[in-house]
């Protein structure tokens, strides 16, 4: 089974300022002559993190991590101003420019896989190739499958716990109740949300429970992030029409996409994969069993590091 490869650190970190309130954090590790990889972040609002460098031989890429407006040492931490799918997808395409990068591959994990959609979709012939993991359609049955009801009845016991955040006659209309919570100006109410809204999908997040993961979720700071995002975005369905991804997929039907997915992912139920790859029909889908969500899933990580091998032996190739 792979692993992941060694620890490494940044060769180069950026602060860029994609408009008068947002400032990016830009990081660049591996080889700088490398193929060029952009990890995409989860959440939305999870920020990078960095073990997401580990997952490519150092030696054959240039890994390109950024955290997300409002999201990990972007500034302002948890804005929502200016923060819409359409400023990201803008913002993937700055970072590009100011890297002097022509095309890259795209590596997106959940919300992740959301956004490298979309920037796919927007800007196909900047894009080499793809490899997306835990696909988020970010669908109202998507939303209300993890937020209302659907994984509620796979984990009623973590269930209770996000439900006790919230008043038992705001229950019908959790999201709008969270988003209420979360936004609010009692600081101390706003933390607790936050910290039940990431508890919540971290106790979801792996086959096997996880305790450092959980820790990680409800850390203050990641939490607040996470949560903040998630609410603001989920609200307006990630600023996307309803099956917009699917509907849009024959603008990047010729891109090499592989697909990676749990089977027993409670997160992001596995028919995402299954539509996306149905409406891709040159991708590759790869369900993983005995893997929950998240990428640390061993499982997983050994998936999604086989992939990064064989894709740039088939771009490699392709040159």
């Amino acid at each position: 089974m792979h692993t992941l490869y060694p620890e490494i650190k940044p060769y180069a970190e950026h602060e860029l300022a994609v408009s008068k309130l947002h400032t990016l954090h830009v990081e660049e590790s591996g080889s700088p002559d490398g193929i060029p990889v952009l990890v995409v972040h989860g959440g939305p609002g999870a920020g990078c993190d960095p073990f997401q460098r580990r997952f490519f031989d150092p030696e054959k890429y240039r890994i390109v991590l950024f955290d997300q407006r409002g999201s990990g040492r972007s500034t302002p931490h948890a804005e929502t101003n200016e923060n819409n799918l359409q400023f990201l997808v803008q913002d993937i395409e700055q970072i590009r420019e100011t890297l002097g990068v022509e095309q890259w591959l795209l590596f997106g994990g959940s919300w992740g896989s959301t956004l490298s959609l979309a920037y796919a979709q927007s800007h196909p012939t900047r894009v080499m190739a793809m490899i997306l993991r835990g696909i988020f359609l970010c669908r109202d049955q998507d939303i209300e499958w993890l937020y209302q009801s659907g994984a509620s009845r796979i984990f009623p016991d973590h269930w209770k716990g996000f439900l006790d955040a919230i008043p038992s006659s705001k229950h019908g209309d959790l999201l709008s109740a969270y988003y209420e919570a979360i936004t609010g100006g009692n600081e101390l109410a706003r933390m607790a949300a936050a910290k039940a809204w990431c508890k919540w999908e971290g106790s979801c997040s792996t086959l096997k429970p996880n305790q450092n993961l959980v820790d990680h979720f409800v850390d203050p700071h990641f939490a607040l992030s996470m949560a903040t995002m998630c609410v603001h975005y989920f609200k307006q369905r990630g600023f996307l029409e309803q099956d917009q991804l699917i509907n849009n997929c024959h603008k990047i039907e010729d891109i090499p996409t592989t697909i990676i997915h749990g089977r027993y992912d409670i997160v992001c139920c596995m028919d995402n994969a299954q539509v996306l790859h149905d409406a891709l029909p040159k991708s590759t889908l790869q369900v993983v069993r005995e893997a929950g969500h998240s990428a640390m899933d061993a499982p997983l990580t050994d998936a999604l590091v086989r992939a990064t091998d064989e894709m740039h032996r088939c771009l490699t190739e392709m040159d």
